[in-house]
């Protein structure tokens, strides 16, 4: 499995297909204005995992920065913002090859952390996270009221 940096005049349906799995209920419109503002950001990068045969991506990630990430104690951080694995090759080493390649740019770029988030329902998120050696450091409710 080979991991580079995506390629917008080849990747774009193939990172749109994934996305797609990732955030089911966003429309193609919305995927795609998404990435274009994803393409624009100067701090980070997206990084794909290109199947052998070439013509399909097996996953990708996202990696930006943040100014702050709970429990880190540096600023500014580096930040997994989004990282999805096609089901058919989980479990055989892309994700951990995935956050290598994430983890490497980090470093070259002068971070010291790596964060991430996920919903308290994300189950397999979580153990794919502790299984590459994250660490919980909180969970959290966000709550919104809507005022007259």
């Amino acid at each position: 499995m080979n991991i580079r940096e995506l390629d917008p005049s080849r990747d774009m349906a193939e990172w749109l297909r994934l996305r797609r799995g990732l955030f089911e209920d966003s429309t193609e419109a919305e995927h795609r204005q998404e990435m274009t503002e994803i393409l624009a950001e100067v701090d980070g990068c997206v990084l794909v995992a290109e199947r052998p045969f070439r013509s399909h991506l097996a996953g990708f990630v996202v990696v930006g920065t943040r100014k702050y990430a709970e429990g880190c104690t540096s600023s500014p951080v580096a930040y997994l913002e989004e990282w999805l694995v096609d089901a058919d090759v989980r479990r055989q080493g892309v994700g951990r090859l995935l956050i290598a390649a994430a983890e490497a740019w980090a470093v070259a770029n002068g971070y010291t952390e790596l964060a991430s988030d996920t919903t308290l329902d994300n189950e397999i998120s979580l153990a794919s996270h502790l299984a590459l050696g994250f660490t919980e450091v909180e969970r959290q409710i966000n709550f919104i009221k809507k005022l007259d």
